[in-house]
């Protein structure tokens, strides 16, 4: 009898031991799991933007990275404040439009709080007044301040493009700070400002629009950026930042590390907008190229994420 009870103690401790090894080989299994890259959590994700010339770019090459890590992205085109309030309010999940310090301020006041900072992806992003730069006597936004023969050329207006724009709403207050009280700043889009300024180009007229850097006109146009000595557009220029609502790292962890590690450079947009905003070319077919011409960055982008392309 005591033989027998041994014999089942000792097949006890051997299944508890056993059982202790299998979980030890449990754990390790997790852990290598977990070491290879973070989990991807949510998998349907929701990215607003406004169509502007590099956001259209940007907010494709976030959406083709992140579906080669398992993600189904739902990019939806809105105006400026739809797509921080909806971010904020937990309605989409990021977006990688936000110029601070100057541009995106009061949209950054009234949001920030429900608000991440992910990464910066570009380090500087000048704004201003820009003019063709045949319009040799215009240099600064003080040279509009009572500059009537200039005013009456373009009926006293400044071509403007989308009223929920950062650079509209700077541009609103640069007439009141350097005193342009004369002067008007319509409303319209991108496209249409962009319209008038190539036919008033094409007609060596005056023109006057606000526009900023990285844009393609820049590239394919003769231009001049105003200078601003109040500063009302950020000095040397803005940065641009991927942000994200507060809880996306705990929601979507692979995805959020995604959004750390991408940037941008100014080469990389150059290359890219001509062929969208001017050779009409489908901007997925063109995010696709670059991609598949540059794995070595892409690699960087998705560097310790597992991939599922």
């Amino acid at each position: 009898m005591l033989s027998m009870l041994l014999a089942a103690c000792g097949g006890d401790d051997s299944e508890a031991e056993g059982d202790s090894n299998a979980s030890d080989g449990s754990d390790s299994e997790d852990t290598e799991e977990t070491s290879e890259g973070p989990e991807i959590g949510q998998k349907e994700l929701t990215e607003p933007y406004v169509a502007w010339a590099r956001e259209t770019i940007s907010t494709e090459m976030l959406n083709q990275l992140l579906e080669k890590v398992g993600y189904n992205v739902d990019t939806k085109q809105v105006e400026a404040g739809p797509m921080f309030s909806s971010v904020a309010e937990g309605d989409a999940d990021f977006q990688t439009s936000t110029w601070l310090p100057a541009t995106h301020e009061s949209y950054w006041e009234e949001y920030g709080d429900s608000l991440e900072k992910v990464n910066q992806v570009l380090d500087q992003a000048p704004l201003a007044l820009t003019v063709p730069s045949y319009m040799e006597d215009v240099n600064s936004v003080e040279d509009l301040k009572g500059n009537k023969e200039l005013g009456e050329s373009v009926d006293w207006k400044i071509i403007g493009i989308d009223p929920g724009a950062g650079i509209m709403e700077n541009t609103g207050k640069a007439l009141e700070e350097y005193g342009l009280d004369k002067w008007e700043l319509t409303e319209s889009s991108e496209a249409a400002m962009l319209t008038e300024l190539q036919s008033a180009m094409d007609n060596e007229e005056p023109i006057v629009v606000p526009l900023w850097k990285p844009h393609w006109a820049f590239g394919s146009l003769d231009l001049k950026m105003l200078e601003d000595p109040k500063g009302i557009y950020g000095g040397d220029g803005d940065q641009i930042y991927t942000v994200a609502r507060n809880d996306l790292k705990d929601d979507a962890p692979r995805a959020y590390k995604v959004l750390e590690q991408y940037d941008e450079s100014y080469d990389m947009i150059n290359e890219m907008m001509p062929k969208v905003h001017q050779e009409d070319k489908d901007v997925e077919k063109v995010v696709e190229n670059f991609l598949n011409d540059n794995p070595d960055k892409v690699d960087e982008w998705l560097d310790g994420v597992p991939r599922e392309d």
